[in-house]
């Protein structure tokens, strides 16, 4: 055993020394081996760790004598079964004579601390395998070494083997009582059978004497503790008091790991209840933390009786105590000052989440007990904690104060519970608990003044962006109780703080923000300030048609109006803070309706926010927030604003909308650096400016002249930027990305000022004023250009693509001469994607122009098919693959759906594309029974349909001789009626039998409801020839029986379309059913 123990050490030692690379892969594949085979290799493991040499010092290295105990942990953590005597004498014989050597008259591994914790799990780990029939004794065993040896200087209990006894227990109570840990590792029915069994044993066998022996450790070193403090010189050794310490924090941790699980009579007793509250305000921080964890665990302990657990409170007395702790830390608190103590704070912490159990467990007692009188108790007991949990609601630090948030919750929900269930008014102890806690949370939702927010960390500003979110949450909830003590504490201090700023009162800037802040949210918590105008002033009923000639002005202010007005005259958005300008601006821009009912107020706000409170502040992070708020205020107030305004606001602004590309330095080798420079915060939040200068020119329609004058200074110099590049994009190729980018932001851009004009109507009222179609014609013309040399870069397409959205849907069509070259140059090159992206961007256009679309979609139709062909065609490889084919697929369907919902149905059949009608109709057909996409199947029955009730109409004359021009109306086909016959019946029918169909899936009943759908459009369309092929041909050869064929024809005739879904449907479950 020697030599394979020696090169076990060895092979550790190579490992965890990485100079020797050679060798180091093959030892750790040994040292592997050796763990994964701990069945056979265990006896190994324990020689290393326990033998000594002559002198008495451990013969094998730290790092080996480590791995060992791994070794050993493997072993036992999976041993289930009784071990033999043999194994058994020899695990407890080296275990017992290590403790006797090492921490009875031995140091406790001082040269390899890190040990300790591993030895102990690895004794508890045996401790399971063995306690119940093997070593019943083995705590009586470790009580009989606590005392110290007669060798030893030390009074009281051996400190090593305290030590230990603690940590063993500590292990003991995680893995049988502890849930989070049981939770994490994969369940085991023979684990789970034996940690109830040790945990039933203890309980009955030695829970009294551990107790015992815990806490008569703890009081003795804590009176120790008292003497060595009280007289220094007294100690044994320097660090006599440090190590007593250390085992009266240990030891109460130990007593709370295990308060859960045993009899509370045990813990809960005279004794204890002094002794831990004495440790509870000990000076000792560690002490007093554990101590704290203890008596959490003593509350939350459940107890079958209301009654057991009301008295288990009262002799805890906690209500008090706590009352007093947290009066003596939040003292200390200011005695610091602006020096922050973290580790008091979380013992105030601690004490939060005391009170929170605490109250938790009340507030069970008065909600679910059926006794009065508990109840009654329990809700003076709960009265006395409530100031308590204001106080550690009202506590500057957000960590400590959000330890009570629970129980504040389960308050506010039983009051809202009782409010509910009864219009009596509020008791005057509930009413005035709201009324502090709202004065709390009012001071809570501040700000604090220091740092001032432009130095905040982003994490900081974060994290009361949270808080700021949960005190909102508490405040809806007091809300629900209490609504007019919620609206009227919010009014007055946002009133107060508006009028104090306006007097002339020096201010805080946090102040002046929370000022604010409560404006922006009085909306929300005035419920019914009624909505639009009616909100910011009283109005009378107004007539629709009359409502923009009404001066609004003449009526006086609700509430939140005064406050607005007020806000805009204070001049408060000039407060030198920029948190204070954009929270002003962010209540603009949500209350756009109170500047419909003051006008007056609309410049004083624009001025501000164009300036350098605003559009122009020097801070860039800010300025892209501003441009946002910007921008929807221009947009909700646009028919409010005076024509002549825009060209003002418009030239104030135009310093900001130069472009600039910015190039990001690669962060990892595979980075698409075009792609990211593309997705540039800043140049995203300036889009929304470039829609605010367009918005403020379509304002001058009156003007066409002027208009167009405007709109050419702001796009000509975007061309102009845009010729540069292109051309430098020419001289340079591809890897110069600077005008790869500039091109696409300019793009962009001139599509977000397009976006800025109302859409072309459909149809076109008399009299409307026409935007300058000639400069929008421009734009699109130098898009284009760029797009056919550059089109093999997405992001110059998705741009492209944006871009005639807007203009397209701004001028209408007088650009869709555009539209047959954008689409050539957008397939030349394209992704899967794309291809679906391009069908919903034509199916836009179809929906704004209509018929104006013909010609274009005549163009369009045949490639767009041959394209959808091929991708249909091509063999599905990867997830991505399968998502982008079906996306492109729905796409293709839906677009399909929109040309016959527009009536340009034409297209199909024209003499440009009548070749390919046939193939058309029978990919569609495909898709209408592919039961693996009922989403594109459902759109693709019903497609047919609109087929049938279009071109399945009987031939006429007329209506044979028709060519394809625009098919506006209904026209019969030739040969049609063959395609319903023969193809599109049978296929429908057989969706139902296909074994992928799945009569329980919901959205395969959709897809046979529009089956029957489309088979009612067939019999209506055709008429008594269709009755007779499906009751005389179809179904017969189906093998239906005759009385089916006759009540499914009748029903196809009688029914309206509602009923014969449902029979339908009912038919084929059945049917399905049977089979």
């Amino acid at each position: 055993m020697e030599p394979q123990i020696e090169q076990i050490v060895q092979a550790i030692g190579i490992a965890f020394d990485q100079s020797q690379a050679s060798l180091h892969q093959e030892a750790l594949a040994y040292i592997a081996s050796i763990q994964e085979n701990s069945n056979e290799t265990w006896r190994l493991a324990l020689q290393i760790f326990v033998d000594q040499n002559t002198d008495g010092a451990r013969k094998y290295p730290p790092q080996a004598r480590f791995f060992s105990l791994r070794v050993l942990d493997d072993f036992l953590d999976n041993k289930f079964e009784r071990f033999d005597d043999e194994a058994f004498q020899t695990l407890q014989q080296a275990l017992v004579n290590y403790i006797q050597s090492e921490y009875v008259v031995g140091p406790a591994e001082a040269d390899a601390t890190f040990i300790r914790n591993k030895f102990s799990h690895t004794l508890t780990l045996f401790f399971l395998c063995t306690y119940t029939e093997q070593w019943p004794s083995f705590f009586t065993d470790i009580f009989t070494l606590l005392r110290p040896s007669e060798q030893s200087k030390e009074k009281g209990f051996n400190q090593h083997i305290s030590l230990l006894f603690f940590h063993i227990v500590l292990e003991i109570s995680g893995e049988v009582a502890d849930q989070i840990i049981k939770s994490a590792r994969t369940f085991n029915t023979q684990r789970h059978g034996r940690d109830a069994r040790v945990r039933d044993d203890v309980r009955e066998r030695d829970a009294a004497q551990i107790n015992q022996a815990v806490l008569t450790i703890v009081a003795d070193r804590a009176e120790r503790m008292g003497e060595l403090r009280k007289n220094p010189g007294a100690a044994t050794n320097p660090k006599e008091l440090d190590h007593v310490v250390e085992v009266v924090d240990w030891g109460v941790r130990t007593f709370g790991s295990y308060v859960s699980w045993i009899d509370i009579n045990l813990t809960v007793t005279p004794t204890t209840v002094p002794l831990l509250f004495n440790l509870l305000a000990d000076s000792s921080l560690p002490i007093r933390l554990a101590t704290a964890l203890a008596l959490t665990r003593i509350v939350l302990k459940g107890l079958k009786e209301p009654g057991d657990k009301l008295q288990l409170l009262k002799v805890l007395s906690l209500g008090q105590v706590l009352d007093a702790l947290e009066t003596k830390t939040r003292e200390q608190q200011v005695e610091r000052g602006g020096d922050t103590d973290e580790a008091e704070e979380s013992y105030r912490e601690a004490l939060g989440k005391l009170l929170n159990g605490l109250g938790l467990e009340v507030m069970k007692l008065v909600e679910d007990s059926t006794s009065e009188e508990i109840r009654s108790e329990a809700t003076i007991y709960l009265t006395q904690l409530q100031p308590v949990l204001l106080r550690f609601m009202a506590d500057e630090y957000d960590d400590t104060c959000s330890t009570v948030f629970t129980l504040l919750s389960t308050i506010l929900g039983q009051y809202k519970r009782a409010r509910k269930s009864s219009a009596e008014p509020l008791d005057d102890t509930k009413r005035n608990f709201l009324t502090s806690l709202l004065q709390v949370i009012l001071t809570k939702l501040k700000w604090d003044e220091d740092p001032d927010l432009d130095d905040a960390d982003e994490d900081d500003i974060t994290e009361f962006e949270k808080m700021r979110k949960d005190l909102r949450s508490f405040l809806d909830s007091v809300l629900t109780i209490d609504q007019e003590l919620v609206t009227n504490a919010v009014r007055n201090l946002a009133s107060q703080t508006i009028q104090a700023y306006t007097n002339g009162v020096p201010m805080k800037w946090n102040d002046a923000e929370l000022g604010i802040y409560l404006i922006y949210i009085f909306g929300e918590v005035n419920k019914g300030g009624g909505k639009g105008r009616s909100a910011f002033c009283h109005t009378p009923v107004v007539d629709p048609t009359k409502r923009k000639g009404t001066d609004y002005s003449e009526f006086p202010l609700t509430p939140l109006g005064e406050m607005l007005d007020a806000l805009v005259q204070s001049g408060i958005s000039s407060f030198p803070n920029r948190a204070v300008s954009l929270q002003f601006f962010e209540t603009a821009s949500r209350y756009t309706d109170f500047f419909k009912v003051r006008k007056g107020c609309i410049l004083p706000t624009l001025e501000a926010m164009v300036d350098r409170r605003g559009l122009h502040n020097e801070n860039s992070q800010y300025r892209l927030r501003v441009y946002y708020l910007f921008h929807r205020f221009i947009k909700d107030l646009r028919n409010e604003l005076p024509a002549n305004v825009g060209p003002t606001i418009i030239d104030s602004v135009r310093d900001l909308l130069p472009i600039v590309a910015e190039i990001p330095e690669p962060e990892e080798p595979e980075m698409d650096i075009l792609t990211e420079a593309i997705k540039n915060s800043t140049f995203d939040s300036q889009l929304y400016l470039f829609e605010t200068v367009g918005t403020l020119c379509s304002l001058m329609f009156r003007s066409p002249q002027d208009q167009s004058a405007l709109l050419l200074s702001l796009v000509k110099p975007l061309m102009d930027d845009l010729s540069i590049n292109f051309q430098a994009f020419r001289a340079n190729g591809a890897s110069d990305l600077i005008p790869i980018v500039k091109v696409h932001h300019i793009i962009m851009a001139l599509g977000n000022i397009a976006k800025g004009f109302p859409d072309y109507p459909n149809p076109l009222p008399e009299n409307w004023a026409l935007p300058p179609m000639e400069v929008f014609a421009e734009m699109g013309q130098a898009i284009l250009v760029c797009l056919e040399a550059m089109n093999i870069f997405k992001p110059i397409r998705d741009a492209t693509r944006f871009a005639f959205a807007r203009i397209l849907a701004t001028a209408g069509p007088n650009v869709t001469r555009f539209i047959p070259p954008l689409m050539t140059n957008l397939l030349a090159h394209f992704e899967p994607s794309e291809l679906a992206d391009f069908m919903n961007f034509i199916g836009l256009l179809i929906h704004k122009l209509q018929r104006d679309m013909f010609d274009v979609l005549d163009q369009l139709i045949g490639p767009l098919n041959s394209h959808i062909g091929t991708m249909m065609s091509q063999p599905i490889s990867g997830t991505d693959d399968q998502l982008a084919h079906v996306e492109t697929k729905k796409a293709y369907v839906a677009l399909l759906n929109n040309v016959m919902m527009a009536k340009l149905q034409g297209i199909f059949i024209s003499e440009r594309n009548a070749s390919g009608f046939e193939s058309l109709l029978q990919t569609m057909q495909q898709v209408a029974v592919d039961v693996t996409d009922p989403t594109t199947q459902k759109v693709a029955i019903n497609f047919l349909s609109r087929c049938v009730s279009v071109w399945g109409q009987p031939v006429s004359e007329s209506s044979a001789s028709a060519n394809g021009e625009q098919g506006l109306s209904s026209q019969g086909l030739p040969g049609f009626d063959r395609f319903i016959y023969e193809r599109l019946v049978p296929a429908v029918f057989g969706v139902p039998s296909s074994p992928n169909f799945n009569v329980k899936d919901g959205q395969m009943m959709v897809v046979l409801q529009e089956i029957a759908n489309l088979l009612q459009t067939v019999c209506k369309i055709r008429g008594d020839e269709a009755f007779t092929f499906l009751g005389d041909v179809f179904l017969p050869s189906q093998s239906w029986p005759p009385d089916m064929v006759v009540d499914f024809t009748t029903k196809l005739r009688l029914m309206d379309a509602k009923s014969f879904r449902k029979y339908f449907s009912d038919l084929i479950k059945s049917s399905r059913a049977s089979s």
